[in-house]
Formats: C-alpha cells, sequence, structure tokens
C-alpha cells in the first residue's frame, strides 16, 4: 500500500476518487478526475519548500540502490566483500551493463522492512563496506570500467567496532584513491547523502544529484539539537544548511540536477530509473572524449574549487 507525506494528502483524496470511479465503470469521472489530479500535482510539487524535499528524500517508498540497480543492469554479478574482515550489506557492488556498456554499480542501501533494514543496517556503512567499494572500484579501473555510485544514507555507521576498525581512515582512503582513479565514474545522489558517510562514494568526475534528493553535512534533527537545543527547529535547519539539489547546483558544489518525475521518484520509478539511466550514458560519452589525463585533471580542479567564493 503506498503511504502519503502530510502535503501529499490532497493527491491521495483525488486518487482514491479516482480508483472508485474505476471501479464503477465511470469513464467520464475517471477523465475529469485524472485532470484535476494533474493540476494538483503540479501546484503542490512546483511549491514544495527544503524540508518537504527532504521527507521526499527519506520517503519509504522512495527506490533504493537495488532498485536501480534491478532496472539499469542487466548480466548483474554481485561482488562481495572487502577480503579484510566480513561483507558490509549495506553497500552493495554490482558488475553488469546497462545497454550494451559494461559497467561496475556501486550503491548504499537502506533496506525494506525490519529485518531487511537491520540486514543493511540502516543502510549506514561500517569500515568494511568502504573497502568493498574501494576494492571494486580498483578493479573496475584495472579494466577500464566506468562506474556508477548511488548514494542514499544517513551516514557512516558511527557503532564503536566501527571506530575500533578506522571507520575514518576508510572513508578517507576512499576520497584519495576515488579522486585518483583513471575510469570515468559518475556518482548520483538518490535519496539522502548524509555527512562522510555519502562523501565516501561521491568524489566522481561527475557528481549529480535527484530532484528531490539531499546533500548535506549533517542531519537537520542534529543540526537544530547542536545550534538551538530545539527539535522543533529542524524546518528551520533544512533551510539553513541548503540541502536540495536546485541550492548545491548554485553553489557549485555538484555538477547536475537529474529531472526525476514531477510526482516524485517514489510514485514513478521506472521513469525515475530511466531518467539515471539517460544522465549516466550521456554523462559516460561525455567523459570518454576525454583522455584519462585530462578527466584527473578536471576532477583536480573541481575538488580544488569547492567552496570557493567571490567576494561582493
Amino acid at each position: 500500500m503506498a503511504a502519503y507525506l502530510e502535503f501529499e494528502d490532497k493527491i491521495k483524496k483525488i486518487e482514491d476518487d479516482i480508483i472508485i470511479a474505476k471501479t464503477k465503470a465511470d469513464e467520464h469521472a475517471v477523465d475529469i478526475l485524472e485532470k484535476k489530479l494533474e493540476k494538483e500535482v503540479e501546484k503542490t510539487f512546483k511549491n514544495l519548500s527544503d524540508y518537504q524535499k527532504l521527507q521526499l528524500a527519506r520517503h519509504p517508498d522512495r527506490p533504493y540502490s537495488l532498485d536501480y540497480i534491478n532496472g539499469l543492469l542487466t548480466n548483474a554479478y554481485e561482488i562481495h566483500g572487502d577480503r579484510h574482515y566480513v561483507d558490509d550489506h549495506a553497500i552493495v557492488c554490482y558488475l553488469g551493463y546497462i545497454n550494451d556498456q559494461k559497467v561496475l554499480v556501486i550503491g548504499e542501501q537502506k533496506g525494506r522492512g525490519t529485518k531487511d533494514k537491520l540486514f543493511r543496517n540502516f543502510g549506514m556503512p561500517n569500515p568494511e563496506g568502504y573497502r568493498k567499494a574501494l576494492r571494486a572500484a580498483k578493479m573496475a579501473e584495472k579494466f577500464q570500467i566506468p562506474i556508477l555510485m548511488l548514494v542514499d544514507t544517513p551516514g557512516a555507521y558511527p557503532g564503536i567496532g566501527a571506530e575500533e576498525r578506522s571507520q575514518s581512515e576508510a572513508i578517507a582512503r576512499n576520497l584519495y584513491e576515488f579522486a585518483d582513479l583513471t575510469t570515468p565514474t559518475v556518482s548520483v545522489v538518490i535519496g539522502e547523502g548524509g555527512s562522510g558517510g555519502a562523501l565516501a562514494i561521491s568524489v566522481a568526475d561527475k557528481l549529480a544529484m535527484m530532484r528531490y534528493s539531499v546533500y548535506a553535512v549533517i542531519s537537520p534533527e542534529g543540526c537544530s539539537a547542536i545550534l538551538w537545543n530545539d527539535p522543533s527547529k529542524v524546518e528551520t535547519a533544512a533551510n539553513a544548511l541548503k540541502i536540495t539539489a536546485e541550492n548545491l547546483k548554485e553553489l557549485n558544489l555538484i555538477d547536475d540536477v537529474i529531472n526525476e518525475p514531477l510526482i516524485g521518484a517514489h510514485r514513478k520509478k521506472e521513469e525515475a530509473i530511466l531518467a539515471l539511466k539517460e544522465y549516466f550514458l550521456n554523462s559516460l560519452t561525455e567523459l570518454k572524449k576525454l583522455t584519462p589525463e585530462e578527466r584527473s585533471n578536471k576532477k583536480y580542479e573541481k575538488i580544488m574549487n569547492l567552496g570557493s567564493f567571490l567576494e561582493k
């Protein structure tokens, strides 16, 4: 059963009416209601606040990494383990084909349902997850296989065991190594990009965000607790943090915004998957025109310009 957010109540009411009209075989009513639904969707989703976009990024029906992987890849083969400790299920790595292009996909997976969420550690990777991603990326680089990274995590796992196994070193190592990869790399924030847990698989030739995804150094909940000691200021924090795709594009912190369906990827998953596929293949065509050295130089220049600003 579809889940609806508070600001989607009017949309839910119209969709329920459409179902009733269809059961009565009232085609005229269905036609009127579908036009009404289209107007309501446009009115609602063209005026979303930053906090509402955060809610969409966390929507339980939103496609996760494995949804994209299953929709994108053929002949998919999963890569397991970091060859040091265990296989972290919060990060998945798959080799396969998108059309006739061989590709490695690295994704953070949150999980659905209680058992799966626990199995995936709620999408919060341990150090071995980042080391698995790096091992797979190095293998792809050896054979010059392009890499697609799918970012969707509230953050790296902050548990004692993760710290004992050097969580910060694993993230830092990924930043260093991914910045130096010679194979074409594209990273896309598909949902929630939280702190260093997201950054560890975000260093790429091209970094994009889905329309309703978010990317932040800290969650708005954490920010409101630290700055104001007041959990009711989550909306204020969301606005202050500039977490949306449009904000980050304007600040030149990402390269592109992928236009998922206006009503959201959680309602039209196939269209969202197709939009990401088109973006990746177009980006790959663009990146392949450059030599590995040119790609490396552009990546270095982009990284060094992060955070730069002009005084007025």
